[in-house]
């Protein structure tokens, strides 16, 4: 049976309290940047176990000015420093290393978890090498240990894992820098919004001056660095606030969902769920299972239009970087992923949201089984 609405991707329940938060900030005449953006930061601060919370505009603008921060871009001799990065993430984590003026250098993933793989990383290391920007995907955190090992900056890509743990330290004061999204689809949403976390003096600073394009108050203002308009205004801010005190209700919802979809996958061949690792707190960001045809009997686009037909919307996280047309002729003597590449036909990500029911859950559990039985 179709269903009668569309079920898809939706933000976290936006109620009452977020209204009259924003309402609150516009009330206060304060629509830029002032004390809802620093309460976020210290409240952060404190959820992170970070030294430092740096709120800004967007998860992307988190991102580039860390590696501003660092002072990555073209060397001192002319040559454009090397970031190295993963290809099966969302363009922007590439995008910035291009926009701090450096050469981005894709290293395929694992199997399992779809995180890069650190076994490569070494063979990937070059003398212009000058940070890792490692991605937690779906909210599972990264092998962090033997990146670490490197010796080389790491920057951490944690749009997907505001609320994950690595070996039971929560990720935001474990590397060189840890940069999160409050977009409308994230575990803390704000609809826009960044933070990076860092335990490093001087990396804070850094972005404190880069985040604006001066400092000082009114008339009697100076600057350091040519900085970005990448501030986190008020009325965001105010909304994330209000987010992170629903957070543990939001966190039960999406556990009991991903139980929802572990049972129930578990009985359709050709459906498997990305690996977890149980050491450490996943973030349950997305769900995401890869199609293998050969068993399922149809390809991953085949079940996606086929649940599309159920009014059950789904997404793609991530189609790989390197073989997207502007990196593909930028660099066109990239080597072959395979993992990476095989993957990008394979994964699809359900319906998760604490806006969503069990129900709803249930809903494209039923409809993947009638699609089953179809191809069966």
């Amino acid at each position: 049976m179709t269903r009668k609405t569309h079920l898809g991707f939706q933000p976290p329940a936006i109620g009452e309290e977020e209204i009259e938060a924003v309402a609150d900030a516009l009330r206060s005449g304060w629509l830029t940047t002032g004390p809802r953006a620093a309460l976020l930061e210290e409240r952060m601060v404190q959820y992170l176990e970070a030294e430092h919370v740096l709120a800004v505009a967007s998860g992307t603008a988190a991102l580039h000015l860390a590696l501003v921060a660092l002072g990555i871009g073209q060397g001192d001799d002319g040559h454009l420093d090397e970031v190295i990065t993963t290809p099966i993430t969302w363009p922007a984590t590439a995008n910035v290393i291009v926009h701090a003026g450096a050469t981005p250098v894709f290293v395929d993933v694992r199997e399992g978890d779809l995180n890069i793989d650190p076994t490569l990383l070494e063979a990937a290391v070059t003398e212009r090498t000058k940070a890792i920007m490692p991605v937690h995907l779906a909210g599972q955190p990264c092998d962090l240990d033997p990146i670490w090992a490197l010796g080389i900056p790491v920057i951490e890509d944690a749009a997907h894992a505001a609320e994950s743990a690595y070996r039971g330290r929560k990720l935001g004061g474990l590397s060189a820098a840890t940069c999160f999204s409050l977009y409308a689809t994230k575990n803390i949403a704000a609809g826009e919004g960044g933070l990076i976390s860092t335990n490093d003096d001087g990396i804070a600073e850094a972005i404190r001056n880069l985040r604006l394009m001066r400092r000082g108050n009114g008339s009697l203002y100076d600057i350091t660095v040519p900085g970005y308009k990448a501030n986190l205004s008020d009325v965001l801010a105010a909304i994330a606030l209000v987010q992170l005190d629903k957070l543990p209700e939001h966190t039960a919802a999406r556990e009991r969902q991903f139980a929802l979809y572990d049972e129930g996958i578990a009985s359709l061949d050709g459906i498997e769920p990305l690996a977890r690792d149980l050491r450490d707190t996943h973030a349950r960001h997305l769900y995401v299972v890869r199609v293998e045809q050969s068993r399922l009997g149809m390809t991953r686009d085949e079940l996606q239009q086929a649940l599309t037909a159920e009014r059950i919307s789904t997404s793609i996280h991530f189609l790989p970087v390197h073989r997207l047309t502007w990196y593909r002729e930028r660099f066109p003597h990239q080597p072959s992923l395979p993992v990476a590449e095989r993957a990008g036909g394979e994964i699809l990500s359900l319906p998760l949201s604490p806006a969503h029911s069990d129900g709803d859950i249930v809903d494209v559990l039923e409809a993947l089984e009638r699609i089953r039985d179809r191809t069966g």
